[in-house]
């Protein structure tokens, strides 16, 4: 039989053992909290924006969730998820603080509202997670591989330990991390080479996992072994977006982590 190409896939069995490292995004790989997130941003800016007009008389486009998700936020640290989609309207903002109320004209203010729309549906709805993601993780710590979280949520701990997933992982590298130590959101691959970084491992033997174009363009700019694109079908960007997350860097795209634990060969490492 003739050998598949890299992007036919999940028809192409993942050899676990050529990697020592897997490296998870959390919001729409680990967990289903990807709509969600949309979701807050929607409410978030458009309530900006309908006072912005009355403040200003000017009239702004609301926030468009297929579009302006995957281009300004998805991916990004909250803050300059904030300041990319504002500058695409014309607003610029103060700072402020972390400590900023939430109907704060400011930068953290806006964020910090997001931030408390998401935790209040943690709080009431909880946190789903996607159809075989604790099976693929187990399988994959059975084997002897490391396991990180890398997201640019400064709520993934609260998100996984929702989940009931928090356990699972050897590493993570979140929001709280990335503002910490000064790394640069997606598409940089800062984020997945400092948790390639934790566990010692070069980034030619780790594989990244991801739903975001932004993700999947840090895991190629990053010289990642393996780049692996989860198209769900339940984001916010759903037209053709196997293709885009090709196009954008992923050597395999599936549609539902179920699909890595049965084609994966496991071999002994190399």
């Amino acid at each position: 039989m003739a050998s598949k190409s890299p992007n036919d896939g999940a028809r192409v069995p993942v050899n676990f053992g050529a990697y020592d490292a897997w490296l998870f995004d959390m919001d729409g790989v680990l967990t289903k909290t990807a709509a969600v997130h949309a979701e807050a941003w929607r409410q978030t800016f458009d309530a900006f924006l309908d006072q912005e007009s009355i403040r200003t008389g000017k009239t702004y486009a609301p926030f468009d969730v297929e579009g302006d998700y995957e281009r300004y936020v998805d991916g990004e640290p909250r803050a300059d998820g904030v300041r990319n989609f504002l500058a695409a309207r014309g607003i610029k903002l103060p700072e402020g603080a972390d400590s900023d109320p939430p109907d704060a004209r400011t930068v953290q203010g806006i964020g910090n509202r997001k931030n408390e729309l998401v935790l209040q549906v943690m709080k009431t709805k909880g946190v789903a997670v996607y159809d075989g993601a604790v099976a693929l993780v187990t399988e994959l710590r059975q084997h002897g591989t490391k396991v990180a979280v890398v997201s640019a949520s400064e709520n993934t701990e609260t998100a996984l330990k929702a989940a009931g997933i928090d356990a699972l992982f050897d590493a993570r590298v979140d929001g709280i991390v990335v503002k910490k130590l000064h790394l640069a959101g997606k598409p940089a691959p800062d984020s997945y080479l400092e948790a390639a970084k934790m566990f010692n491992v070069v980034p030619g033997r780790a594989v990244v996992i991801e739903d975001a174009l932004s993700g999947v363009e840090a895991g190629r700019s990053g010289l990642f072994g393996l780049v692996i694109g989860v198209d769900h079908h339940d984001g916010p960007n759903q037209h053709g977006y196997a293709d885009e997350l090709r196009a954008h860097g992923a050597n395999v795209v599936v549609t539902s982590l179920d699909e890595l634990v049965a084609v994966t060969r496991v071999k002994g490492k190399t």
